[in-house]
């Protein structure tokens, strides 16, 4: 097992960070090496806010789920989809044609390129000794985001990834058990799996992960923290409006 894939084995999300700061050429390599990562027409359907403002630090902080450990992150980056460069471009190199507003397809595009952008980022910061955490709750409170980051019609966040060095007890904090491939995995066609095969997950997921609640313990604490928890309402809510502005003929037309 070389390096790259021993790091990605062992990653884990870090929310304690250690007082030592993240060296500028080394934020400066995962910036870069997120922007290396594959990307639809290499046209980079993304763009990446880089905070460094504490009071927006803090701001995030309380609007991303009162999460204080956002504002004390050395490093904090928002990948956010954006079509609105290219749709910009457009009109000016072609303002005497009728050009299009981005849609739906576009923004599936954009979406995707953000995070794999980001999942970039992650890599590079693990090889160097850096943990990070994936905040999606950056996707909700549509309005407040969307005002505190300037964030024009064609854009929306994706992810923000809080990163610093982590604490002792955050690198030798156990990484949670992921599901086996033999559930993820399908050959050809998608497999819809059997109710058999679900309690069969489930259970060995929680055996290997020693939860004594077993697979139906795991699945009803899942079921009360993200399917009924209150705040997939407001996720829902919002995730609909940054899908639909990119629907909508432009604003400033």
């Amino acid at each position: 097992m070389n390096d790259v894939i021993k790091g990605l084995f062992e990653r884990k999300s870090v929310r304690v960070y250690s007082d030592e700061m993240i060296e500028e050429d080394k934020k400066k390599l995962i910036i870069d090496a997120a922007i290396q990562a594959p990307t639809a027409g290499n046209m980079t359907l993304y763009s990446i806010i880089d905070v460094e403002d504490q009071e927006i630090k803090e701001k995030l902080a309380k609007s991303c789920d009162n999460q204080p450990f956002i504002a004390k992150a050395p490093l904090v980056l928002i990948f956010v989809a954006d079509y609105q460069k290219w749709y910009d471009a457009f009109k000016y190199y072609h303002g005497d044609k009728e050009v299009r507003s981005p849609s739906y397809g576009d923004f599936l595009l954009a979406y995707s390129d953000a995070l794999i952008a980001a999942q970039n980022a992650v890599v590079a910061a693990e090889s160097m000794g850096i943990g990070s955490c994936f905040i999606g709750d950056i996707i909700e409170q549509y309005e407040f985001h969307r005002e505190l980051l300037n964030l024009p019609q064609y854009t929306a966040p994706v992810g923000m990834l809080v990163m610093g060095y982590p604490t002792l007890q955050q690198k030798n904090r156990v990484k949670p058990m992921r599901f086996d491939s033999e559930y993820v995995v399908s050959k050809n066609r998608y497999e819809r799996l059997s109710d058999e095969k679900l309690v069969e997950m489930f259970d060995d997921r929680a055996t290997r992960a020693n939860k004594t609640s077993g697979g139906k313990g795991y699945v009803d604490d899942i079921y009360k923290r993200k399917w009924t928890n209150p705040f997939i309402e407001e996720m829902t809510r919002s995730s609909k409006l940054w899908f639909e502005q990119w629907g909508k003929e432009d604003e400033e037309s």
